[in-house]
């Protein structure tokens, strides 16, 4: 029912704002994989559906959405976080997000907790990761935190980025990870 409601606009926006869009950050932890797998595909669609709607709201709620987004990137539940990995690399480089993406790059915590997700003891999770972390990387405008923070943690990160699982037919996957392992070496 949810997800015919946020296929209208108001009602999109009217679900973002209630206290109930709260609830989806729970109901995607919940150990019953049908039903956190269900609201994760609503969470999706809630935030994709209506890009002027959804960057009205992350404009105005950027700080407690993201706060939120953050317990949901650490969970203890691994389809979690993948998926909410998978999620935010995909949401970040969307261009109608770019002001999202820009804001959300300029903040240590943020870089600090792709630099943990890189060390995850999954695949997926690591490469996930590695498309978000390579924003902060690339980014010609990093303020002096993250440069500093990439700096203090160039000898972790190059190792990180070596041993990232080579992807079978990604070369560009691969041509990236060599692009921002210079950078790195760089600074």
């Amino acid at each position: 029912m949810v997800r015919e409601c946020i296929k209208h606009p108001t009602l999109a926006k009217y679900i973002l704002e209630s206290n109930s869009f709260e609830l989806f950050f729970e109901y995607v932890e919940l150990p019953n994989f049908d039903i956190a797998s269900d609201a994760l595909n609503t969470f999706k669609d809630l935030l994709t559906k209506h890009e002027t709607v959804v960057s009205v709201y992350l404009s105005s709620h950027y700080e407690q959405f993201f706060e939120r987004y953050t317990r949901i990137l650490t969970s203890t539940n691994y389809v979690t976080r993948r998926q909410s990995v998978k999620f935010l690399s995909e949401f970040l480089l969307e261009p109608s997000n770019s002001k999202i993406m820009k804001r959300y790059i300029q903040e240590v915590r943020f870089l600090n907790i792709m630099i943990g997700l890189l060390k995850d003891s999954s695949k997926n999770i690591k490469i996930c990761a590695f498309h978000v972390f390579k924003v902060f990387v690339a980014n010609p405008n990093k303020p002096p935190g993250i440069i500093e923070a990439l700096r203090d943690n160039r000898k972790e990160l190059l190792k990180l980025l070596h041993n990232l699982p080579a992807s079978k037919g990604e070369d560009e996957l691969d041509e990236e990870r060599d692009l921002i392992i210079h950078r790195i070496e760089k600074l």
